[in-house]
């Protein structure tokens, strides 16, 4: 099974910015926990970050035909983003939702998500273990 793994903007600035709500874990250190833990679920695994809208809608619909499921964390485009969640629709590709922060519990804008309707659930709030969480979910539903 192949799972492509998407993040949104300032996703690379993990570690640094707000610790207070995202923590000091970095994506590269959340991108190798995920690859051992990938290992061990027997699941190839491809990791990517862009702080661009097109290239994250581009990813996701080349992943088409390549990927079995699609772990997003689209960060601030979740809540603003109708070509992204277009794009999961139309790759009809099982998407899970990804978050560090409980953004139900954050400002009021944030608690809307515009993906999660094309999505099969959405994780959030357990910080880099939401993620890991996520590859867990994708290898129990394929046994």
């Amino acid at each position: 099974m192949r799972v492509l793994v998407l993040n949104g903007p300032n996703l690379n600035l993990l570690g640094t910015r707000k610790p207070e709500i995202y923590g000091t874990t970095t994506l590269a250190d959340i991108e190798g926990m995920m690859r051992e833990r990938a290992v061990e679920l027997g699941i190839e695994m491809d990791f990517m970050q862009t702080n661009y809208e097109g290239e994250l809608v581009e990813a996701i619909q080349k992943a088409k035909g390549k990927y079995q499921y699609l772990l997003l964390n689209a960060a601030a485009y979740t809540h603003t983003s109708v070509a992204i969640r277009d794009a999961i629709e139309a790759v009809e590709l099982p998407a899970v939702e990804i978050h560090l922060s409980n953004i139900h519990a954050r400002e009021e804008f944030r608690h809307h998500s515009l993906i999660a309707p094309v999505c099969v659930g959405q994780i959030c709030g357990f910080g880099a273990k939401s993620y890991l969480l996520a590859l867990q979910y994708v290898a129990e539903m394929e046994k």
